[in-house]
C-alpha cells in the first residue's frame, strides 16, 4: 500500500492546495512533497537489497482487458522514486520568490505531475503505465503554456505534437505485445517479458524501435531534440527543472524498465546506430551550447549532451554501462535541479 500512497498523497494534496487559498498554496504544496520525501525514507529503510519487487500492490481494473492496477518498486524503480520526491521539494522551494499568477492553479498541476511521475516509475502494467506516461504530459503543458514566455503557444502546441506523435507508436507497440501473450492475455511486465523474449529477433527490432523513438524523444536523443531548446527557453524556471530533472527520466528509466528486458535481441540489434545517434548528440548538443548566450538555451543543449552520453551507457551491452548511465542520470537530476 505504501506504493499506492506515493501515488495518492499527491492527487489528495492538490485538494488541500486548493482549499489552501491563493495565499497559502505554495506553503501547502511544499508541505505535501516534504510528506512525501518523508514517506520514501521510510520506505527506504524498509526496502531490501538483492530481493524482488517490493512494496507490491496488484488489483484486477478491467478484467475483460487483463488490465489490472499493479505497482510496485525493486532497486531501480526506488532510486527514481527516491530521485523525484527529493527534487520535488526544491522544485517548490525554488518558486519561493516568484509570483505567479493563480499560484493555486500552478501548484495543482504540479502535484499533479508528481503523481504520474511516480506512476510511471512504479507501474507494473503495461496500460496503467501509458496512461501515467500520458498523464504526466498535460500538467507541463499547461504549465508552460500558461506561465510560459513569447511565443508559448506555438512551442507548446510543437512540444505536445513531438511527444504525443512518440507516445502513438509506443501505444501500438504496446497493444501489439498485448496481442501476443498467451492466454489470459495481460499487460502485466511479467507476461510482456515472456511474451518479448519469445518473439523472433526481426519482430523485437520492430517493437524496439516502436518503444524508443517515444522515449528518445522524451530524453531527447539526436536527432529528436529539436522541440527541447525552445520548450527549455519558454517554460518559467520550475517548468524548465521538471522537464530536466524528473521527465527525461521517465525516457531513461522506460529504457531500462520497458525494452531492455522485454525485446533484448531488439535491442542489441539496434544498439550500434542508438549509440552513433547518442554520441552525435554529445558532440553536437556540447558544441552548440559553447555559442549560447541564453542560460536557459545553454542549459537545454548541455543537458542534451548530457543525455546522449546516458543513453550510449545503457545500451552497451554491458553491466558496467548500465551502472554508469544510471549513475550519470542521477548526478544530471542534482546537477540541473
Amino acid at each position: 500500500m505504501l506504493t499506492v500512497f506515493f501515488i495518492a498523497w499527491p492527487l489528495i494534496s492538490m485538494l488541500l492546495v486548493y482549499l489552501a487559498g491563493e495565499k497559502n498554496a505554495k506553503s501547502a504544496a511544499l508541505g505535501s512533497t516534504l510528506v512525501q520525501f518523508v514517506a520514501t525514507m521510510y520506505a527506504l529503510y524498509g526496502f531490501q537489497q538483492n530481493a524482488d519487487i517490493q512494496y507490491l500492490y496488484q488489483h484486477e481494473w478491467i478484467r475483460s482487458f487483463g488490465i489490472q492496477f499493479y505497482v510496485g518498486m525493486d532497486g531501480i524503480s526506488m532510486m527514481m522514486v527516491l530521485l523525484t520526491n527529493l527534487i520535488m521539494p526544491l522544485i517548490i522551494l525554488s518558486s519561493w520568490r516568484y509570483e505567479y499568477k493563480n499560484p493555486r492553479l500552478f501548484y495543482v498541476l504540479t502535484l499533479l505531475m508528481h503523481s504520474a511521475l511516480i506512476g510511471v516509475f512504479v507501474s507494473l502494467d503495461a496500460f496503467l503505465y501509458y496512461i501515467f506516461w500520458e498523464l504526466a504530459l498535460v500538467p507541463i503543458y499547461f504549465i508552460i503554456l500558461i506561465w510560459g514566455g513569447e511565443s508559448r503557444i506555438r512551442i507548446t502546441f510543437k512540444f505536445f505534437i513531438y511527444t504525443i506523435a512518440g507516445s502513438l507508436l509506443m501505444l501500438l507497440g504496446i497493444i501489439f505485445l498485448y496481442f501476443q501473450t498467451q492466454s489470459p492475455s495481460n499487460f502485466t511486465w511479467d507476461s510482456f517479458i515472456a511474451t518479448g523474449k519469445r518473439l523472433p529477433e526481426e519482430v523485437q527490432t520492430l517493437v524496439f524501435w516502436a518503444f524508443f523513438i517515444a522515449y528518445a524523444i522524451k530524453m531527447p536523443v539526436f536527432p529528436f531534440h529539436s522541440w527541447q531548446p525552445d520548450t527549455y527557453q519558454t517554460a518559467p524556471p520550475q517548468g524548465s527543472m521538471l522537464l530536466s530533472g524528473i521527465m527525461l527520466k521517465m525516457g531513461i528509466y522506460s529504457v531500462i524498465r520497458w525494452i531492455l528486458p522485454i525485446v533484448p535481441l531488439g535491442a542489441m540489434d539496434a544498439s550500434h546506430i542508438v549509440i552513433i545517434l547518442a554520441v552525435t548528440g554529445i558532440v553536437y548538443g556540447a558544441w552548440i551550447a559553447i555559442e549560447q548566450k541564453d542560460f536557459k538555451r545553454l542549459l537545454a543543449y548541455s543537458s542534451f549532451s548530457h543525455v546522449g552520453l546516458i543513453a550510449a551507457g545503457i545500451m552497451t551491452p554491458s553491466l558496467q554501462g548500465l551502472q554508469g548511465g544510471m549513475i550519470q542520470m542521477l548526478s544530471h537530476a542534482i546537477n540541473i535541479t
